[in-house]
Formats: structure tokens, C-alpha cells, sequence
């Protein structure tokens, strides 16, 4: 595959960077986005290997290349939103996509074996760069701006969205999948008098939850959602559902109804995606979330068929660009906290994750939606709550 790469790479461009510069300006016209201008979208290119790495990698060498400093943005979110908003990023695709492809279709990449690979990589990295970057509660999924004027408000406002959507009462019990830090289920259990059961595949993440939590009537347990038993009156997952894999959303929904009363609900609040696929970004694959992809519309109502009903579907990608914003801020504010433990090449990183994301949402790309779900639907229905 190497050498067909390289065979075709050959054939259609010659080896010098001009070729390969004016071949990736031509695509990058239609988004109004430019080399070395004036414009704050505008690439600022530092090394002309550049070129040759883009049209060989894709986005993958693109990211790689600006952790290495070959090139700046002064606003990468922009940047991003008008290639993704221009389809530029489905013009240029690298071979790493395909062996991406060719894995998820043949073999489970998100088994109980590999749940924990995420954790590992991403969320037990560093309990002091989420405080940094987060909200006070630590709450690590988009936030709801509908009346927030600021980060702390807006995920006050998305958990409050959450539990009033599901209806909570004093006495009920609630299951949360993928708990986080636990401020959601601290935040459930002072507000609605419920008692939660909270799980993660990290093992930084429940120690902090048990810290954050404690005297509480919550259990926080490390486990994978296929293994747990017991019966609850209400479900919660947020921002979890993207590490689950379209060939496990039917054995999550069985789980999920299996665990819930005839007359429970479950609130799934994740990312989506506008196109079905089966693998995410390679560049996020690699650096940020393994063995991850967002789920479209469509698999998603296919995974549900049969087992529930959709009581409401809640969509609000919008307000995660405002939170990958406000969490980029927070970072870039307190970095200096975390200035020892972090070396330039993460803190560019990690610089280029939240802005891309941000650049995805702002484009539309990417969605934010929250599904109410019932066994077997509510008598009357369910009021929508906003």
C-alpha cells in the first residue's frame, strides 16, 4: 500500500513543493483560506516540507506538522470552519483513512478490552489540566448557552436541562454512564434527592468522583456498561456515547433497556455527525480519543429500533463551539500552572484539538443532541423541555 502511495504521489505531482503548494491553494480558494496572509485564517507556513506532507498524510500529517511548528494560525478555529465548511477536508484523504476504514470493519475496536485505552490516553492524563480548562464542576461535554453568560452557567444550566428533562424525584435511582469527574451525578443528588450509581473506564476519574461526591448517596464504580445488573428509574449519558462504536450501539441499547423500569428514561447527550461512518479523524484517533467515532443520525435510530421510543431529540451543536472556546481560553489563561508538566509540543497539541472541534461545530459539521427515550412510550407524552 506504501509503495502504491508513493507510486501515485509520483505520477501526479513532481517532486518539488511549489507543485504541491499551488495544487493545495487551488482547493483551499473556494474556502476563502490562504498561504501566508493577512487574514487571521490565513496559514502561516515555516517549513515548505509542508506541502508534500498535507498532500501525502492528510489531516493527519496537517496536525503532526503543527505540533512540529511548520506552520501557525492565528485562529485555527476559523481556519477550520471554513475548510470543513468547503468540504476540503473530504478532498484530501491519505491512506491513513483507509487502514482506519479497513480496522473498524474488521474487528470490534471498541471491546471491554479496549474501553480502557481512552482512559489511559485521554482521561487520566492530568487531573490538574481539566481543572485548569473545565468549568468548577469539571464537566467535560457541551455546555447549554441559551441564557449562560459564562462556562460555570452554562453547564449548571445543561445539567439542570438533563435532570429536569428526565423528570427526576427525591428516592429514584439513576445510573450514570460514563460519570466523568462526578459532578453530575453531585449535581443530581443535592438538587433532586436521587441516589446515583456512577460509572468510568478511568481510574483517575473515580478517585475524583468519590472525592467529589463523598457524603453523598452515590456509588461511583469503575466498570464497563456491559457488565452492570440492577434495575433503575432513570439513565444518564453524557458525552460517552462517542466512545462506544456502531457495531456495539445495539448491545449498548439492550443494555440500557435492560437496565431501566417499564416506566424508566434514559437522556443519551453525545456528539453526532451528519454522515454515517465507522471511524473518526485519524489525527484525533491518534493523538486524543482511540478506538472513538461519532455516531449520525441514522445509526443511531437503527440501533434504537425495537427496543425504544424516542420521546424528544434536542439538538444544540452550536453551544459546543462556544464551550470548546471557553475551554481554550481557560487553558490558555492558566497555562502557566501547568507550564512544568507539559512541553510545548502537547501544549500546541492540545491548542489544535479544541480549536479544531470548535472549527467542526462552527461549520455544522458536527452536532450536539440530546435524545429522550422510553420503553414503551409515555402515556400522553412527554413535555419538551428546554
Amino acid at each position: 500500500m506504501s509503495t502504491l502511495k508513493h507510486a501515485l504521489q509520483h505520477h501526479l505531482f513532481p517532486n518539488d513543493s511549489a507543485t504541491y503548494r499551488d495544487y493545495l491553494q487551488g482547493l483551499a480558494t473556494d474556502a476563502g483560506v490562504g498561504f501566508d496572509g493577512v487574514r487571521p485564517w490565513d496559514m502561516m507556513v515555516h517549513d515548505d516540507r509542508l506541502w508534500r506532507r498535507i498532500v501525502s498524510e492528510g489531516s493527519l500529517g496537517a496536525g503532526e506538522a503543527y505540533m512540529d511548528g511548520w506552520w501557525d494560525c492565528k485562529s485555527l478555529d476559523e481556519f477550520f470552519a471554513r475548510i470543513i465548511r468547503a468540504g476540503i477536508d473530504r478532498k484530501v484523504i491519505s491512506v491513513n483513512n483507509l487502514r482506519l476504514v479497513l480496522s473498524a470493519k474488521l474487528q470490534n475496536l471498541q471491546t471491554p478490552q479496549r474501553a480502557t485505552s481512552v482512559a489511559h490516553r485521554h482521561y487520566d492524563l492530568s487531573t490538574d489540566l481539566y481543572r485548569a480548562m473545565l468549568d468548577k464542576r469539571m464537566i467535560y461535554s457541551c455546555g447549554y448557552w441559551a441564557s449562560a453568560a459564562n462556562l460555570d452557567e452554562a453547564q449548571e444550566a445543561k445539567l439542570s436541562l438533563v435532570c429536569r428533562k428526565l423528570g427526576l424525584e427525591p428516592g429514584m435511582r439513576v445510573l450514570d454512564i460514563g460519570c466523568g469527574w462526578g459532578g453530575a451525578a453531585r449535581y443530581a443528588a443535592e438538587n433532586f434527592g436521587v441516589e446515583v450509581t456512577g460509572i468510568t473506564v478511568s481510574q483517575e476519574q473515580h478517585r475524583i468522583a468519590e472525592e467529589t461526591c463523598k457524603g453523598l448517596p452515590v456509588d461511583i464504580q469503575v466498570a464497563d456498561y456491559r457488565t452492570l445488573n440492577g434495575q433503575f428509574d432513570r439513565i444518564m449519558s453524557i458525552g460517552m456515547f462517542e466512545h462506544v462504536g456502531y457495531k456495539n450501539y445495539k448491545t449498548y441499547f439492550r443494555k440500557a433497556l435492560d437496565l431501566l423500569t417499564p416506566d424508566g428514561l434514559f437522556l443519551l447527550h453525545t456528539i453526532g455527525n451528519n454522515r454515517s461512518g465507522s471511524i473518526t479523524e485519524p489525527w484525533i484517533e491518534k493523538y486524543i480519543f482511540p478506538n472513538s467515532m461519532l455516531p449520525s443520525a441514522a445509526q443511531i435510530t437503527r440501533a434504537l429500533e425495537g427496543l425504544f421510543v424516542i420521546e424528544d431529540w434536542h439538538g444544540f451543536g452550536v453551544d459546543y463551539d462556544r464551550t470548546l472556546m471557553s475551554w481554550h481560553q481557560n487553558l490558555e489563561r492558566n497555562w502557566s500552572s501547568l507550564d512544568a508538566a507539559f512541553d510545548e509540543r502537547f501544549r500546541r497539541m492540545w491548542t489544535y484539538y479544541l480549536l479544531c472541534s470548535a472549527g467542526a461545530f462552527r461549520a455544522r459539521s458536527n452536532q450536539l443532541w440530546q435524545l429522550l427515550l422510553s420503553p414503551n412510550g409515555v402515556p400522553g407524552g412527554c413535555r419538551t423541555i428546554r
